[in-house]
C-alpha cells in the first residue's frame, strides 16, 4: 500500500512539476505522511531519486519543441550544480530555519507581482544575447542552485519567475529553461544523499517511472496550450506554496 500511495503521488508531482515546477509540494508531504517515522534525509533522498528523472524527461520534451539557448543554459547548469553542492554543504554548518518565516513573504511578493503585471511572460522577448545572457543565466543558476541545496521549497517557481522577469522569457520558454537547471541542482543533492545512503532504491524505481509518465503528460499539456496556460499554472502553484510554507512557518 505504501508503494502504491507514493507512486501515485510521484505521478501527480511529475505532472505539476513539468508544467511550472512545484512537484515537491505534492511528493514531499506524501512521503512524510506515509513514512512519518523515517529519517527526513532518507525521504528527501528517495524523492530526489524519483523526481530527477521526470524533470530530465520534461527537459528533453521541451528541447524538441521549444528553442533552448544552449550556449547560455549549459554553463548556467554547470554553475547551478556547483551552487547546489555548496548550499548542501552550507546547511551542514548553518541552519536554514531563518528562511522559513521569510519564504512565504517572498513568494507572496512574486504572486502579487505576477497578478498585477498581466502582460508578464506572455511574449518571448529576451533582454540579453550572447555573453550577457550567459552571465545572467549563470548568476541565476548559482543563486537559485545554492538556495535549492541549502533550503529548497519553491526552487522551480523561482527559476521560472526569474527567467521571465529578469531575462525576458515568456512562461513557456522560462519553464523549459528552468527544467534543465533544476535537473542539475537535483543531481547535486541526489549525489550527496546517495553517498550517505539516504535513498530507498527499491521505492525509487517505481516512483521514477511514475514521475516520468506524469512529466510527459504535463509537458504535452504545456506545449499544447502555451504561455498563457503556464502562467496561470504558475499562479496556482505559487499560491499553494504560500499556503503550505506559511502554515509550516507560522502555525506548524
Amino acid at each position: 500500500m505504501e508503494l502504491f500511495l507514493v507512486t501515485l503521488a510521484s505521478l501527480f508531482a511529475g505532472f505539476v512539476d513539468a508544467i511550472v515546477g512545484g512537484g515537491g509540494l505534492i511528493l514531499v508531504p506524501a512521503m512524510f505522511a506515509v513514512f512519518p517515522n523515517t529519517h527526513p534525509a532518507t525521504l528527501l533522498g528517495t524523492t530526489k531519486s524519483a523526481s530527477i528523472w521526470g524533470t530530465a524527461a520534461a527537459t528533453v520534451q521541451y528541447a524538441q519543441r521549444v528553442h533552448m539557448p544552449w550556449r547560455s543554459l549549459l554553463p548556467a547548469a554547470a554553475v547551478c550544480f556547483g551552487g547546489s553542492m555548496l548550499g548542501a554543504w552550507t546547511v551542514t554548518v548553518i541552519s536554514p530555519d531563518f528562511l522559513r518565516r521569510l519564504l512565504p513573504l517572498v513568494l507572496l511578493g512574486v504572486f502579487v507581482y505576477t497578478l498585477a503585471r498581466k502582460d508578464l511572460g506572455r511574449h518571448h522577448l529576451p533582454r540579453y544575447t550572447g555573453r550577457a545572457e550567459a552571465m545572467a543565466a549563470a548568476l541565476l543558476g548559482l543563486t537559485i542552485g545554492f538556495y535549492d541545496g541549502f533550503f529548497g521549497p519553491g526552487t522551480g517557481s523561482f527559476f521560472v519567475f526569474l527567467f521571465v522577469r529578469w531575462l525576458g522569457y515568456d512562461f513557456l520558454h522560462a519553464s523549459a529553461s528552468a527544467k534543465l537547471l533544476n535537473v542539475t541542482s537535483n543531481l547535486a543533492a541526489l549525489i550527496l544523499f546517495a553517498v550517505k545512503g539516504h535513498v530507498w532504491w527499491h521505492f525509487a524505481l517505481a516512483m521514477a517511472v511514475a514521475n516520468v509518465v506524469g512529466s510527459l503528460m504535463g509537458t504535452r499539456l504545456a506545449l499544447k496550450h502555451g504561455s498563457g496556460f503556464v502562467r496561470w499554472a504558475f499562479i496556482v502553484v505559487v499560491g499553494a506554496l504560500i499556503v503550505k510554507t506559511g502554515y509550516d512557518a507560522w502555525l506548524g
